[in-house]
């Protein structure tokens, strides 16, 4: 669990005056990274080894004076040695890695001075150790706080997907296929960014698999099996002699791992796989849109597109800003100034609902909360920006919003899935902006509650029933389009009994349906406010006349 800031800078100050006489490489290096990785509240022996045996680039055998695979590489010389000498040293190690052990970061050190090389930033930053205090943000990647900008089309959402779509042949090769494979997936999924983001221990699944499993693949299975078991068991309910590896994992709850699996079944290449995914960085996964991405795992030919087949962002924002985000903006604006009335804004947030009735991997609802869960920051950050942040023993008290607000129906079973799993990731990325706001860490473990979403046809499920709207409901959606030529005998079904009394109903597009039950939802609390995306088609030509009589 990632430590405050403000404990961060005080272990950092403490640890550079214990060592501000050392010089000897030797004699003491090992425990001066020992006590560095203190300072994050990182146990050194659970992510890093010392002493790495590896060939260099003439061939030659060498040691790694410390790698944390995937993530760190430590080139540690005497008070006094060049640093530019150690770098390239550190480079020379760099064939003999595995690429799924490459690297990110190199740090070289003399003890007086560090110098951290970001290698995928192309950045340097080098300080002494009596400043180290005021650099220890450079170090965010140690600590589980990370921050990242996430494009549409970033190579990261699409390079996660593509790796998830090789593990996913695999295993469907060996005949897990179906529902079960949906869900092993989906929890896989969930596994990998827990550990990259704080919900578990820095690489504590990778390690578990690596650590504690056949290279052959033929145990990993059994390992699973027992992981998902031990994750959906409250920790004083679980077994006494249960490995100390697999029970130091925390109790997820949220029905996520409820439902038992049949034990599927590996290779040494379908272990890679996996492994290959683990040395993924998926704290900077966009939850808004990689939902989509891994669905497109499921179908090969749209994994050639991947990216193409969803809600762009941009166009989502387009739906969300003026049905209800622009005007709690303006609010804010106005009353900023006003305690009392911010605190009557933030429990007003709280009562809000956002249902998607055509949700498929839930991006309009995961980016709706994103918004939303940033608003709710601001105003958290205007009413205790003159009071300590220490008075909170508790941040998850003055959090209010959260996933049980957001519901959803989607006709395909696995994109409702994955709905699901997205909201509770940009949960707890909106939690860590919290944490770095107050200075405390708060993640919301065991999962308590769960967004709604359920699978099935929205337009033969009674919307008022699921949701129970309020005054403050929002109903928001990309419903889909289907012309009338293009339109299945299920769906001219559904057209037939929703439009069974509108004369000339046979040329509205499918998209229409959602119209009408949109409206006789807000006949019952008129105000209810809906958007959808839609085709122009339903605004002008021949079906105008039709849809919009019945609709006023």
């Amino acid at each position: 669990m990632p430590l405050s800031c403000n404990e961060i800078k005080s272990r950092a100050l403490c640890f550079s005056k214990e060592w501000a006489n050392e010089s000897s490489e030797k004699a003491e290096a090992k425990s001066f990274w020992d006590g560095f990785f203190y300072i994050f509240g990182i146990t050194r022996r659970r992510i890093a080894s010392f002493e790495e045996p590896v060939k260099k680039t003439d061939g030659k055998g060498g040691y790694i004076d410390l790698l944390w695979k995937g993530t760190l590489l430590v080139e540690h010389k005497s008070r006094g040695k060049n640093l530019d000498t150690a770098f390239e040293q550190a480079k020379e190690y760099f064939p003999g890695l595995k690429e799924r052990d490459l690297p990110r970061y190199i740090i070289v050190s003399d003890f007086a001075k560090f110098r951290l090389y970001d290698l995928d930033a192309r950045k340097q930053h080098e300080f002494t150790l009596l400043d180290l205090y005021n650099n220890v943000h450079l170090f965010n990647f140690v600590a589980g706080y990370k921050t990242h900008t996430v494009k549409p089309q970033d190579p990261v959402n699409i390079k996660a997907a593509e790796h998830l779509g090789l593990l996913h042949d695999q295993l469907k090769e060996f005949g897990y296929t179906g529902h079960e494979l949906e869900v092993y997936l989906v929890r896989l999924l969930f596994c990998l960014f827990s550990e990259d983001t704080g919900i578990f221990e820095r690489g504590q699944f990778q390690n578990y698999i690596e650590n504690r499993t056949a290279e052959d693949g033929s145990d990993l299975a059994y390992h699973i099996t027992t992981l998902f078991q031990v994750l959906n068991t409250p920790e004083h309910e679980r077994l006494k002699n249960l490995d100390e590896q697999i029970s130091d994992f925390p109790y997820i709850d949220g029905k996520l791992f409820e439902e038992t699996l049949s034990t599927a079944a590996f290779n040494s290449k379908m272990r890679q796989s996996l492994l290959d995914c683990c040395c993924l960085d998926w704290s900077l996964i966009s939850p808004a849109i990689f939902g989509s991405l891994f669905q497109s795992v499921m179908n090969k030919d749209l994994r050639r597109e991947l990216g193409a087949h969803y809600t762009t962002e941009q166009n989502i924002l387009k739906v969300i800003h003026p049905l209800f985000l622009d005007d709690l903006l303006k609010e804010l604006k106005r009353i900023k100034n006003n305690k009392g009335k911010l605190e009557e804004f933030h429990r007003r947030l709280a009562l809000m609902k956002f249902f998607d009735p055509a949700c498929g991997c839930g991006n309009f609802l995961v980016i709706a909360y994103r918004e939303l869960r940033l608003l709710e920051l601001k105003i958290l950050s205007e009413i205790y920006k003159k009071e300590e942040s220490s008075m909170f023993l508790d941040i998850s008290t003055i959090v209010l919003l959260d996933v049980d607000q957001f519901y959803g129906i989607e006709i395909e079973e696995f994109p409702s899935q994955i709905a699901q799993v997205a909201l509770w990731m940009m949960d707890h990325q909106m939690n860590i902006l919290v944490s770095k706001e107050f200075g405390k860490y708060f993640k919301r473990l065991p999962l308590k509650k769960s967004p709604n979403i359920i699978y099935g046809n929205a337009l033969q499920k009674d919307w008022n029933t699921f949701v129970r709207p309020n005054k403050y409901t929002y109903i928001l959606s990309n419903p889909p389009f289907v012309g009338k030529q293009y339109q299945s005998s299920e769906q001219r079904a559904d057209m037939e009994k929703i439009f069974s009394s509108t004369k000339g109903a046979g040329i509205l597009d499918y998209v229409s349906a959602w119209y009408i039950r949109a409206a006789q939802i807000m006949l019952l609390e008129p105000q209810i406010r809906a958007a959808f995306v839609s085709t122009n088609s339903i605004t002008q030509g021949e079906q105008v006349a039709v849809l919009w009589n019945e609709l006023i």
